[in-house]
């Protein structure tokens, strides 16, 4: 008489208890990512306030510095302690290896915030030099949400780190474009070369921030246009074009630095907002996932322990044995005929479709995060082509994205394709 074996039924019980301690770890880095997103916006702060005090050699800013510094070290402390309690202090927490490595990465960097933060004080450093060290921690920090991303087992989840890991790279570009633009003002005058910066600033937020759109909900959109339509925005546009006209040689007044950075603030400070809609949505995803996983785990256990109680049949259940939709002879190209009557075996039925079920959901699960983390991959493909394009050419990561996007351009086809080529080419 055919039955379903002891340690089938565990194994079934075995792969929801393991989808359910995944999704717990994911939850875990939609905590830390949360944590990262507030560290990062008070760091895009003191970059941008740390370049209109130096710039001004100290005559700005400097109270509002200070107070920025203690905001950033707040935050600071908020995600240190929270990486401990997460990450630390346990035999296996079941986490990635390139994930914990780009936690370490980011730690390290922090560490020397301190001495960062002393040379700025004692005018060491210039704001170019500023703008550079702190543009290194926050693509540190950033790794750490792209590696959270990436390692990210549910496809609604992904879905949404891909559209926050994208609007928080095009939010940093525009913190970056604060920052030059308070380098300019502060010392009152602009060139080419920071008008051409600030230009491929500009473009790359607006690739991160199509690919956002691409996975934001209704919502996140109708924000996100309403900040494209904003006075804000108009203000910025306004001075995008004043910094070009200064290109030629002209000087401007070393007080816009502080208009350019209130407002350039204002907008960076609205997309904050969006930021914390995209994390909030995350957190409330993964408790809803949790949540179902365990009741279908419930579910499965009530299954199977009715089927321990019912008796046996000596009719042969339905398997994969002789179920025609299980792919089989492969090559065989003709209809295969039903051979079991499906409404037989009503126990052993239902637990054969949990089975069944459970496999088709992980098949469905690995197409949907394919889809989704396509955005994920053609991102580290154009970073590579850019690093390669940097290195043989001798360029800045502006001048190679622009190079990049150019030649995309002349050839009619996606940046992300020819960045594949360019790496195909060297590789």
């Amino acid at each position: 008489m055919a039955k379903h074996s002891d340690i089938t039924k565990r194994f079934l019980l075995s792969a929801k208890q393991q989808e359910i301690q995944a999704l717990h770890h994911l939850s875990s880095n939609c905590r830390t990512v949360r944590a990262v997103k507030d560290m990062i916006h008070q760091l895009q702060r003191e970059r941008g306030m740390s370049n209109v005090f130096l710039g001004s050699k100290g005559e700005r800013f400097a109270n509002n510095l200070a107070s920025q510094v203690t905001a950033s070290e707040e935050s600071e402390q908020d995600l240190r302690s929270l990486l401990k309690s997460l990450y630390l202090g346990k035999h296996d927490n079941g986490q990635s290896m390139r994930l914990l490595s780009c936690i370490t990465f980011a730690l390290q960097g922090m560490d020397h915030l301190p001495n960062l933060r002393s040379k700025i004080a004692d005018h060491q450093l210039t704001p170019l030099e500023s703008t550079k060290a702190y543009c290194r921690l926050v693509a540190g920090l950033l790794d750490v949400v792209f590696e959270a991303a990436d390692v990210a087992s549910d496809p609604a989840m992904t879905r949404l780190l891909v559209a926050l890991f994208n609007f928080m790279q095009g939010k940093e570009y525009a913190g970056q474009e604060r920052a030059w633009g308070a380098i300019g003002f502060s010392e009152s005058q602009f060139d080419h070369s920071l008008c051409d910066r600030i230009s491929a600033l500009t473009d790359s937020q607006n690739q991160c921030f199509e690919t956002f759109s691409n996975f934001a909900d209704a919502e996140e959109l109708q924000m996100w246009q309403a900040l494209q339509n904003s006075e804000q925005t108009v203000h910025i546009e306004r001075l995008r074009k004043m910094i070009c006209s200064l290109a030629e040689g002209d000087q401007c007044a070393t007080e816009l630095s502080e208009i350019w950075y209130d407002i350039a603030t204002l907008r960076i400070d609205a997309m904050q907002d969006i930021e914390e809609h995209l994390t909030q949505r995350l957190t409330e995803q993964a408790t809803l996932r949790i949540n179902q996983a365990e009741e279908e785990h419930r579910n499965h256990e009530q299954l199977v322990a009715s089927l321990n109680n019912s008796p046996p049949h000596a009719d042969a259940p339905i398997t994969m044995l002789y179920d025609s939709t299980v792919q089989g002879l492969r090559g065989a190209d003709h209809q295969e005929e039903e051979l079991i009557e499906t409404s037989a075996l009503t126990a052993h039925k239902s637990f054969y479709d949990l089975i069944r079920g459970q496999a088709k959901n992980i098949q469905d699960m690995a197409s949907e995060l394919n889809a989704a983390k396509q955005a994920l991959n053609e991102q580290k493909v154009i970073d590579r082509a850019k690093l390669l394009l940097m290195q043989q050419g001798k360029l800045n990561e502006q001048q190679a994205y622009k190079k990049l996007q150019s030649a995309a351009m002349e050839q009619n086809i996606r940046i992300a394709e020819l960045a594949q080529r360019v790496v195909n080419k060297v590789g």
